[in-house]
């Protein structure tokens, strides 16, 4: 009897912002906390700071009002202002995993005059496992990152 594995897709999202790929990168990275909402982090207390360190091996990680720092991932490739990968290493539990790898790729491609398109895509959702958990969280991500993403929108068009 054969048995077929279906892949999970990646969560994909494009759209167009009034600015350069310079000033849409610098905003994704340098500007993250102005934009990734407080309502989106883990950990027992509340998120006061979102960060993403520049370069290659930097991390991204919520600071929290207790002193905490809740780690995100890490910085795969840094190439302003054109391509950002972050490793993301939150499991279906919504727990920092040092052993998982999903990724979170960000490219910022001039379209003219002005703007941007940014292409999004989080993959590898199938690291998560078959769980019930991890079937909850591919498609709860889905739309938590379209409403992460319109805060982006909303702070580099403003």
């Amino acid at each position: 009897m054969n048995q077929t594995t279906i892949k999970p897709a990646a969560i994909a999202k494009t759209f167009t912002v009034r600015a350069t790929p310079e000033k849409a990168f610098a905003v994704f990275t340098d500007g993250f906390d102005r934009w990734w909402p407080k309502s989106h982090s883990i950990g027992a207390s509340p998120l006061k700071k979102a960060v993403i360190e520049p370069g290659v091996g930097g991390r991204w990680y919520g600071l929290h009002e207790d002193g905490s720092e809740g780690l995100w991932g890490d910085v795969l490739a840094w190439e302003p202002p054109g391509r950002l990968v972050l490793a993301w290493r939150i499991g279906p539990e919504w727990t920092y995993d040092t052993s998982l790898l999903t990724e979170v790729e960000v490219r910022f491609i001039a379209v003219g005059d002005g703007e941007t398109r940014v292409e999004f895509e989080h993959r590898d959702l199938e690291r998560f496992g078959d769980s019930e958990a991890a079937n909850r969280a591919r498609v709860s991500m889905d739309g938590g990152w379209g409403t992460i993403l319109e805060s982006f929108q909303t702070v580099v068009n403003g």
